[in-house]
């Protein structure tokens, strides 16, 4: 198994992903959350350094590996923010802690706001449960990012010795 075959997978989980978090917000009028927005941001990191490493492999073994980790660095925080969205949804309305202020108000002052901003934008409440074929969609998150890790996991820990 070559590097490329090991990042693919990672690639298309993350573009799926991606689409599937853009598609609920503009498309299907959901109005995401901050922690959904934080696995948004990780679910694009992932495509974007998976993407980097598709069209520029590395050789070397080493830097296959270390690009392995950190492409699995924010598959591992979108995990973390889904499961724990996930426990957050299951409390009761009135223990259920504020996710904080929206990301586009947090960051309306910086540079080039306008271009981002449709990437950050909602101001829903974490609690809230949407769901896609009768699933919560942290769980769907927490899904998509646990393949991501396994893929990594299993492509890498497999492939080649030069």
């Amino acid at each position: 198994m070559n590097f490329r075959t090991a990042i693919f997978p990672v690639w298309l989980l993350a573009l799926a992903g991606s689409a599937g978090s853009f598609s609920g917000q503009y498309l299907l009028g959901m109005n995401p959350c901050v922690m959904c927005i934080e696995q948004r941001l990780a679910m694009l990191a992932a495509l974007l350094v998976s993407t980097l490493l598709l069209i520029l492999p590395p050789r070397c073994r080493r830097v296959q590996l270390l690009s392995g980790l950190i492409t699995a660095l924010p598959a591992a925080f979108g995990l973390y923010v889904a499961v724990k969205q996930s426990h957050l949804q299951t409390l009761p309305i009135g223990a259920q802690p504020s996710c904080g202020a929206p990301w586009a108000f947090r960051l309306r002052d910086w540079p080039l706001f306008d271009w981002f901003e449709p990437v950050i934008r909602g101001d829903g409440a974490c609690g809230e449960v949407y769901t896609m074929l009768g699933i919560p969609l942290p769980w769907l998150g927490a899904a998509l990012f646990s393949l991501m890790l396994a893929a990594l996991a299993f492509g890498l820990l497999r492939g080649k010795k030069r």
